[in-house]
This record gives structure tokens, C-alpha cells and sequence, in this order.
């Protein structure tokens, strides 16, 4: 396994410069035999930086992230971060699902990190690569530490997650949004529960997403969706896309930002190998929409956008922009001075996580 000289995958939304992240003496490696981790391996790391710039030719919206957790057990079959286990030659296939590293000094990192004059008080991301709602984070409780650690200093930042756990940390994200702003978005692609169970076997299911959802907003934290992906053929029928819009209206989401399956290297080979198991008629329809590269066609983002967009207007949800974290502030706070974030005209669309 190759620990020393590790960076960050340069194309995603991070990056650490030319120090490892971690050597081979600060791993040690755990197996819980509790039927909640059978079959998952934890590689315990001291990592020596916990907050990762935003490469500056990235189009994402912030220009920090903080990743305590690399693979994840969700084992999302579309996942576009699986590419980056192969630079520890961990397998992005069943190896991302199950292979999970840990850096377990995250919140103390951070803590330091923000204390230091150089830090300016950036909005910091959360869950762009892997969820840190994952199940680890049940035993490994790095999230509170992190949330915290933001609280204490101000520090704006944003949650994206499929994980129901965010709601144990319901008491710190309600006293981080005191006194700063937080955003927080959850993922729900779709509703169909035959479809959750065979691509995102290790998530909880879209109703109880939706329930934190509730939750948070019963709290006063405005909770937005990301409808991510929308998966062609399978999850794309009118009446799909209508009844999870309808069911984001009913638990209150502030907004609903569709984004279609993208298919980049790693991700890709996994995604085929299970529609060719699962739904070989598909293959070749597949092959022809993103024969051009990760990306489906733009007439193609453009539609499910269009028809998200007109469902969301009818159940009364405000859209955000594509591929933008939700921000919610305290009563009449808004984005840095007040406005939101200026959009390209065409942005290229992002999955931000497992999504």
C-alpha cells in the first residue's frame, strides 16, 4: 500500500501540495467484528493537513474542503471518488466500499489550522470527495470535534451529506449557525427504493434522508437537496423525477438542485461492470450517451434540469443553481457581502459526493 508521498487526487476539489499527507509509521490498521463494519477495514492515519485548497482552475463554488474520511461504505456503484483509493493501490471497486481510511487527529488539525494569523476565515466544505457521515463517523465521532472547531472560530461552512447521523450533531450545527453561516445540503437522487438498494446498498434510504431534512428545518437550519444523480434510463421517467421532487416539497427542502450521473475514470468501469450485471439491455444506450467523455450531453443535462426546474416551481421549491452548496446564515445573512456566488453561463455539471 503506498502511504509515503501521498497528495490529494489533483482532480478533485483538493489538494496539499508536495509533503505527504501521512507516513507508513502513523497507520495503524482495524477490524470491528460488529455486524454494522463485518468485512470493512479502517487504516487509522495521523494526517499532517486536514485543510485542502481548491485547485484554482476547479469551478466548485469554495475554495476549501475538509475530507476526514477517505472511501466510503455507503458504496454508492456511481461514485466519482473511487479514482482517488488508487493512489494508496487500494481497489476502487470493492476496495473503496470497504477500505476505509481514517484521520483520526481531523478535528485537532483543524482546530490549529484555524487558529493560525494566515487563516482568513474561508468557507470550508464539507463531504465534496466521501461522506463524513458515513458509518465510521459513528464510531470515530470526528464530526463534532470539526463542527466545533468551525463554531468556536466563526468560521462559515457547509455539509453535504446522504448520511442520517448529521442529526446526533443537531445541537452543534444549531449553535454553529448562531453564531456564523452554515449550510447544509442532503443528497437524495431519487425515490425508488429498488433503485436505492441496488446502487447505494450501504445508504440510508431516501425517506429517512429526507426525514434530516425535516429535522434540520424544523431546527430553523434551512436544509436544501441535491438531486444527484439522476440516473438515465433508470431514474429519469417523468414520473420519477415527480414523485421525488414531490416528496423533497413535502419535507421542506429550501431548494432542489438537480445533477445527472457523470461517469469519470474509476467510477465508470465499476458503474458498467454492475449495469452490465444488472441491466445489460442498457449498455449500449450508455455507451452512445457519454461516448463523448464523464459527462452526458448538455440537450440531456438541459432537459432533467428544465423538467426539476418547472416540477420544483409547481411544489413550490425555490431551485438553486447547479452544482452550488445551499448556504443558510443566521436570520437576513446571505453569501459573502450579501449575494450569492457568481454562475458561469454553461457550468460544467459537478457531483460533489458519493453523490
Amino acid at each position: 500500500m503506498r502511504w509515503d508521498h501521498l497528495a490529494e487526487n489533483p482532480s478533485t476539489p483538493q489538494s496539499t501540495g508536495d509533503a505527504a499527507l501521512f507516513g507508513a509509521s502513523a497507520v495503524t490498521t482495524r477490524t470491528f467484528d460488529t455486524p454494522e463494519f463485518r468485512g470493512i477495514t479502517f487504516h487509522e492515519v495521523r494526517a499532517r493537513s486536514i485543510l485542502n485548497r481548491v485547485p484554482g482552475a476547479s469551478r466548485m463554488p469554495f475554495e476549501w474542503t475538509v475530507n476526514p474520511y477517505r472511501g466510503c461504505t455507503h458504496a454508492c456503484v456511481y461514485c466519482f471518488a473511487r479514482k482517488s483509493h488508487s493512489y494508496l493501490d487500494l481497489d476502487t471497486g470493492l476496495g473503496f466500499d470497504s477500505q476505509i481510511v481514517v484521520k483520526v487527529n481531523a478535528p485537532e488539525l483543524l482546530r490549529r489550522r484555524l487558529a493560525a494569523r494566515s487563516w482568513q476565515g474561508a468557507h470550508v466544505a464539507m463531504g465534496t470527495n466521501v461522506d463524513c457521515y458515513q458509518r465510521a463517523e459513528g464510531r470515530y465521532r470526528l464530526m463534532p470535534g470539526i463542527i466545533a472547531a468551525l463554531r468556536d472560530r466563526a468560521n462559515p461552512f457547509s455539509i453535504l451529506t446522504k448520511g442520517t447521523l448529521i442529526l446526533r450533531d443537531l445541537d452543534l450545527l444549531v449553535q454553529a449557525a448562531e453564531v456564523t453561516d452554515v449550510g447544509v445540503s442532503v443528497s437524495v437522487g431519487f425515490t425508488d427504493e429498488t433503485l436505492w438498494r441496488t446502487v447505494e446498498p450501504g445508504t440510508p434510504a431516501p425517506e429517512r434522508r429526507l426525514d434530516v431534512v425535516r429535522t434540520l428545518t424544523g431546527h430553523g437550519i434551512g436544509c436544501g437537496v441535491l438531486m444527484a444523480p439522476v440516473i438515465p434510463f433508470l431514474g429519469d421517467s417523468p414520473d420519477q423525477l415527480r414523485a421525488t421532487v414531490r416528496a423533497v416539497a413535502a419535507a421542506g427542502a429550501t431548494s432542489v438542485t438537480p445533477l445527472v450521473l457523470h461517469l469519470r475514470p474509476g467510477a465508470r468501469e465499476w458503474f458498467m461492470a454492475w449495469l452490465r450485471e444488472h441491466h445489460p439491455s442498457l449498455v449500449r444506450r450508455y455507451e452512445r450517451l457519454y461516448a463523448a467523455g464523464a459527462y452526458a450531453p448538455t440537450w440531456y443535462q438541459r432537459r432533467i434540469t428544465r423538467q426539476v426546474h418547472e416540477l420544483a416551481t409547481e411544489f413550490g421549491i425555490g431551485p438553486s443553481g447547479p452544482g452550488l452548496p445551499r448556504r443558510i446564515g443566521r436570520p437576513g445573512a446571505g453569501g459573502p457581502g450579501g449575494e450569492r456566488p457568481e454562475q458561469p453561463e454553461q457550468p460544467e455539471q459537478t457531483q460533489l459526493t458519493l453523490l
